[in-house]
């Protein structure tokens, strides 16, 4: 994924300092907004790829899980950089409305043009990557958003030129900008709950106590705790009460690598009691 990030990086970087200077030469607030929102997509690659590398770091005594933890940071921070990016495009549309400019649509459909091959590309570098890991999937939607971006400018500036209308390039903004927002909520609300050590949407707890209450000895459970250690690796912790005794380092063993399977929970810790009920407990005692 750091190479697919790398090469999302350094494209975008070109194509934003030539639709800066494009956006200038011909007047166009959308294009303009798009290279805002474009530079603001390559500040959230650049976090996404310093997470990434932050995320092979070997754990120590001061992180014991490693900096894997960054890659949530890094979304987080993306998600709040596109809100800011869509709040600030959407000012700058309202106000251009009320004192419309002259537009060149031919450079507006060019430029958008190549920013959708370039975002294109870029998202394509990331798609396989994006099902697993939550920093990859921010990543891959600025990108497929910074393409639909740009073709919905390639469609403004069109109008532009073949009515004359000004005010077309405008109103193209403030769309854009409601659609950045509204469809980046969904991604700052996941980043919110991992960093808040919430179950990450991906899994179901109750299908994984249902699992755990099926396994043969099992009578009861308690303290399943299921967070996210980074964007792509889930952990969990479980008091597993097993009255007939310890079961063996072998059952625990399968047990980890069928949690790992069927409910990519990687890192799973099983403590097993083997005293009736939950009574032996103290731990549950305290939070019952």
């Amino acid at each position: 994924m750091e190479r697919a990030l790398a090469l999302g990086i350094s494209l975008n970087l070109v194509f934003v300092v030539i639709e800066v200077y494009a956006a200038h030469r011909s007047g166009s607030l959308a294009l303009d907004s798009d290279a805002a929102h474009n530079f603001g997509d390559l500040i959230s690659l650049v976090f996404a790829w310093g997470a990434t590398v932050l995320a092979r770091r070997r754990p120590s005594s001061r992180f014991t899980y490693g900096l894997r933890g960054g890659t949530i940071l890094a979304a987080l921070a993306n998600a709040l950089l596109l809100i800011v990016a869509s709040v600030g495009i959407g000012y700058a549309a309202v106000t251009r409305l009320a004192s419309p400019a002259p537009v060149d649509g031919t450079i507006v459909v060019i430029v958008a043009a190549l920013g959708v091959v370039i975002n294109g590309l870029s998202a394509l570098f990331l798609a396989r990557h994006r099902h697993d890991d939550l920093n990859a999937r921010g990543a891959f939607l600025h990108l497929v958003g910074d393409a639909a971006t740009s073709g919905a400018v390639i469609i403004s500036g069109v109008l532009v030129r073949v009515t004359g209308l000004v005010m077309i390039d405008s109103a193209m903004s403030l769309a854009l900008a409601i659609l950045i927002f509204v469809s980046t909520v969904k991604l700052l609300a996941e980043a919110t709950r991992l960093i808040l050590q919430g179950v990450p949407t991906s899994i179901d707890s109750a299908l994984v106590e249902r699992f755990l209450l099926d396994q043969p000895g099992v009578t009861a459970a308690h303290d399943l705790h299921i967070w996210a250690m980074s964007t792509a690796e889930n952990a969990m912790t479980v008091h597993l009460v097993m009255p007939k005794g310890h079961p063996g380092d072998d059952f625990l063993a399968d047990l980890a690598r069928e949690l790992d399977t069927r409910f990519k929970l990687g890192h799973a810790t099983l403590q097993v009691e083997t005293g009736p009920g939950c009574a032996a407990c103290s731990l549950h005692l305290r939070l019952v």
